[in-house]
């Protein structure tokens, strides 16, 4: 494997390495395995689709776009609310 060099803030990669030390792994090692349990937009994407699909099947409920759209709003004012508090 290949390594790569990434350019950050001095104080990002002290926090990182102060993490990854206290997990007892290199930074390197740490970054990795961080890598390795992200995932991409595109994965997420793919995630949720087939989220919805098994929901869809299990239930029947398909919310149309705008009904989506809806209920992200309504969550997102709760959230808010939620937080303000």
């Amino acid at each position: 494997m290949s390594d790569a060099n990434v350019r950050m803030p001095e104080e990002a990669k002290e926090r990182l390495a102060a993490i990854a030390a206290g997990e007892g792994l290199s930074l390197r090692a740490y970054l990795a395995r961080l890598a390795d349990t992200l995932k991409t937009p595109q994965e997420r994407a793919e995630q949720a689709e087939q989220a919805r699909a098994a929901l869809q099947q299990w239930t029947g409920y398909a919310p149309s776009r705008d009904e989506q759209q809806g209920l992200d709003a309504e969550l997102d004012r709760r959230l808010a609310r939620a937080v303000g508090r």
